[in-house]
């Protein structure tokens, strides 16, 4: 008797609503820690899936995962007692979900081979594999003057317009990679569809998996989906796989979590960001690169939103202090013809240095040296002041800027490997 008593789940005491203020629902008289789960009975569409996501005295605040039209007072709030945790597995591979797992593609259920918990685990950075070995991305500019290795993270900074989502496409098709795992967090609902059939295609899609939480969703869900994302993704890396994970984007992530912020009345700090927001961006960012020495890689990709009129901005200063490598697209470039618009002065690779030769680095130097040589002087060029003759690192800038430019143009349906990207730099650097 005593055993089973020992045994028996807990009590669970159910609550009742009692105020939805905004995109938070108060509730009273049900006891839950915060990041457990709660079920509100008594809408017209049956239950909606809520987060604790904070609580004052006998409060709960909580934050909806489903539509809340047709809840009312005293509505019944029941804890499940369970923290959020998120279905992983193989079956998954080919399929399309939302934030919470559930399918979207119309294949029906998911296959799956069991549950982690949404928030992951902490990863010892001792414990950490080096990143020792390139990752050829397809991409000429990128595997030659911005390297990026496995198991790196890597930001896609760019305004609207100037090329973000081509880019990313191509890194989805040409990329080595086991697994692909993609976030498309608070797009446009137009974009998904165009990324699966436009970008991805159907061999790009058998072995990948495309996690979607528009914009239209509520932002515990959009919150979710790049939480899932990674879930997904570190379930590969640690059965030995070679992940790539593409978060589009990384600035909506941080939009949904200050919107949960300040609706539970966390005050605003920067530019109308709670810091909340500052501390969930590396915790997230942070679950993704090397697992330990015998387990896979999860190299990330996260497409970051600049503001265009070049004011600050919090959550881009944030975000490049966290990624490994910055990759910057230009609008100027972008409005030239330009593609892919990667601006090569603002762009870097932070672990570059340790895993190229040290005639690939000398390559990438003096090509950055003759390509900001000459942008540093363009007026002067275009207008007709500068005199031939005048500075020898100025001519032999203008003599080299065509094949520099022509180096950095790669057509969106063409890939490029990592060695034919190293020979043709050194190739472009010989020209007379």
């Amino acid at each position: 008797m005593r055993e089973g008593l020992r045994h028996a789940r807990p009590l669970v005491v159910e609550g009742k609503l009692t105020r939805i203020v905004g995109l938070t629902l108060e509730a009273i008289g049900c006891r839950a820690a915060v990041g457990a789960r709660c079920v509100v009975s008594g809408n017209r569409d049956g239950q909606v899936g809520t987060e604790v996501v904070g609580f004052a005295g006998e409060k709960l605040y909580l934050m909806p995962t489903g539509n809340i039209r047709g809840l009312a007072p005293g509505a019944r709030v029941t804890p499940t007692g369970r923290d959020t945790r998120v279905p992983v597995g193989p079956g998954m591979l080919g399929r399309v979900i939302d934030g919470a797992g559930e399918p979207l593609d119309g294949k029906g259920p998911v296959r799956i081979a069991g549950h982690v918990p949404l928030h992951g685990l902490v990863t010892n950075p001792l414990q950490r594999a080096l990143i020792t070995e390139k990752l050829d991305v397809g991409v000429r500019a990128v595997n030659s003057l911005i390297t990026i290795g496995r198991g790196q993270r890597a930001g896609l900074f760019a305004s609207s317009g100037a090329g973000k989502s081509v880019l990313l496409g191509m890194m989805t098709r040409f990329t080595e990679a086991d697994v692909i795992v993609v976030g498309l967090i608070g797009e446009r609902s137009r974009e998904v569809k165009e990324f699966i059939e436009n970008n991805l295609g159907p061999e790009g899609l058998s072995r990948a998996i495309v996690v979607a939480t528009p914009a239209d969703r509520p932002p515990l869900l959009r919150q979710h989906g790049a939480m899932l994302a990674t879930a997904i993704a570190e379930y590969f890396r640690d059965q030995g796989k070679h992940v790539l994970l593409l978060m589009d984007s990384l600035t909506r992530y941080a939009q949904a979590q200050r919107e949960i912020a300040l609706a539970i009345g966390e005050p605003p700090a920067t530019r109308g960001f709670p810091p909340s927001v500052f501390a969930n961006i590396p915790l997230l960012v942070e679950r993704a690169g090397t697992g330990p020495k015998d387990a896979g890689t999860i190299t990330a990709f996260y497409t970051v939103l600049t503001e265009s009129d070049g004011e600050y901005d919090p959550v881009a200063d944030c975000a490049r202090a966290v990624l490994d490598a910055h990759i910057v697209l230009s609008p100027r470039l972008a409005e030239m013809g330009h593609y892919p618009a990667i601006d090569v002065e603002a762009s870097i690779s932070r672990v570059m240095t340790e895993i190229v030769s040290t005639e690939h680095l000398e390559s990438v130097r003096r090509f950055r040296q003759l390509y900001s040589t000459y942008e540093q002087n363009r007026d002067l060029i275009n207008v007709g002041a500068y005199a031939k003759g005048s500075d020898p690192r100025v001519d032999e800038a203008i003599k080299f800027y065509p094949s520099l430019v022509s180096f950095l143009q790669q057509d969106m349906r063409q890939s490029v490997n990592m060695l034919d990207s190293i020979n043709t730099l050194a190739a472009t650097l010989k020209m007379s």
